[in-house]
């Protein structure tokens, strides 16, 4: 009994930092591009490559930026484009989960067939090829990232609805002729949002980190755009003489993804000790 209860104290802990963490790196990505006392794009010769100091805290790279404005404005870069591809894979995974489950027989077959094909395809190659055909940019790269990115969701969803749709309050629901659309959305929903709500979390992270990705091999968000991937991207060919150019913007991407998933498992753990209960 003490060490279930310490432990829970110890996951309690880890989430509360994480969900600090978390927080502190969303305020340092909105607001220091915003009031920083430098341009993220403005370029100095006089101070070309300088060291991290009072003045410039990550350093400066090769054209004269400062890299701690760079890497928070690519920071809220990446976080648009986690936060925004994640909201809408969340909703069309939903929306498909949810008619699949409920409807059954012919409208989950074609849709579960329809995303089987869609995922048979790797979805980073979905990336690539609309970034090749629409430009490399911030929509680009979330068009591509929602072509595929719902299916875990649907799948995930229409496992709970079909689960839900037999229980007893569902037949009660049924036989007092509540509406079908009314039953789906006010009592099967609701019960089925605490998976949906995990796997949302997670697609925060592997979209920042896909896009990161994406940026590093110079097919994801161009120049003179700056997200962390890019910034990386540019960091490789002084990786040698000046690695903190590298290191910085690493170790804020690392920070982001840590913090997501420890808060997505801690939600996990939760809503997985609330069923058991």
């Amino acid at each position: 009994m003490g060490n279930t209860k310490g432990h829970l104290a110890g996951r309690n802990r880890y989430g509360a930092v994480c969900c600090a963490v978390l927080a502190v790196w969303i305020i340092l990505a909105v607001c220091v591009p915003v009031f920083g006392p430098y341009s993220w794009s403005e370029q100095n010769a006089r101070i070309q490559n300088l060291g991290p100091s009072f003045s410039h805290l990550f350093g400066t790279d090769r054209f004269g930026r400062d890299i701690f404005t760079r890497v928070w404005y690519g920071a809220g870069i990446s976080l648009l484009v986690g936060m925004a591809s994640a909201l809408i894979n969340g909703c069309i995974g939903v929306a498909v989960g949810a008619v699949s489950g409920y409807a059954g027989r012919a409208a989950d077959m074609i849709l579960m067939r329809a995303a089987d094909i869609i995922a048979s395809i790797p979805s980073m190659l979905y990336v690539i090829l609309i970034t090749l055909v629409m430009g490399a940019g911030v929509f680009s790269i979330i068009l591509g990232l929602c072509v595929a990115g719902w299916i875990d969701m649907a799948r995930i969803v229409r496992g709970e609805i079909i689960r839900l749709k037999n229980s007893d309050f569902a037949l009660a629901a049924r036989m007092e002729g509540i509406p079908s659309m009314r039953i789906l959305f006010r009592h099967l929903l609701p019960n089925a949002a605490g998976p949906a709500a995990v796997n949302l979390i997670f697609l925060i992270p592997q979209a920042v980190f896909t896009e990161a990705f994406l940026s590093f091999l110079g097919v994801g968000i161009a120049a003179p755009a700056a997200s962390l991937g890019t910034i990386i991207q540019e960091a490789r060919s002084q990786m040698i003489v000046y690695p903190y150019q590298m290191i910085c913007p690493l170790v804020v991407l690392c920070v982001m993804l840590l913090a997501l998933n420890g808060i997505g498992t801690l939600v996990e753990e939760r809503i997985a000790g609330v069923r058991c209960e």
